[in-house]
């Protein structure tokens, strides 16, 4: 006689039946423990929750700077995080060009002024993506 698994024994086989057994069957509640429950859905339109932030400060976004300034900021720093600093422009390009950095990231550090940078924060400044202001 095939019983479908060679897991486990015939009476555990049974028992896991009728575990499941109130979730297979229907909407009613089951007799598992609370943990086993699945999560009710959400009602329509229930799922979606008002904005509590103004436009242009979503969360993550500090004061100064906006959503797409970070996100900028962020892929920057990502690309120029083993850099040596202080750095020129020319050293930043040099950096970049080597590694396998994505095109707009190198096309930004192209665009730098002179001058040398103490760190990627700085370099961000010097690119207009904006400085977040402390809050003390």
């Amino acid at each position: 006689m095939d019983r479908g698994s060679a897991k486990h024994t015939r009476r555990v086989d049974e028992q896991q039946k009728h575990e499941t057994e109130g979730m297979v069957r229907g909407g009613g509640p089951t007799h598992v423990e609370e943990w086993k429950e699945p999560e009710p859905m959400p009602v329509p339109g229930e799922e979606d929750t008002p904005r509590t932030y103004a436009p242009g400060h979503e969360p993550g976004t500090p004061e100064g700077i906006t959503q797409q300034g970070v996100d900028r900021r962020s892929e920057l720093a990502k690309w120029l995080s083993d850099a040596d600093f202080p750095a020129s422009g020319q050293d930043l390009l040099r950096h970049v060009e080597r590694s396998a950095t994505p095109d707009p990231i190198v096309d930004l550090v192209r665009s730098l002024p002179g001058g040398r940078f103490a760190n990627v924060a700085a370099v961000a400044e010097a690119l207009g993506l904006g400085k977040e202001r402390r809050r003390w």
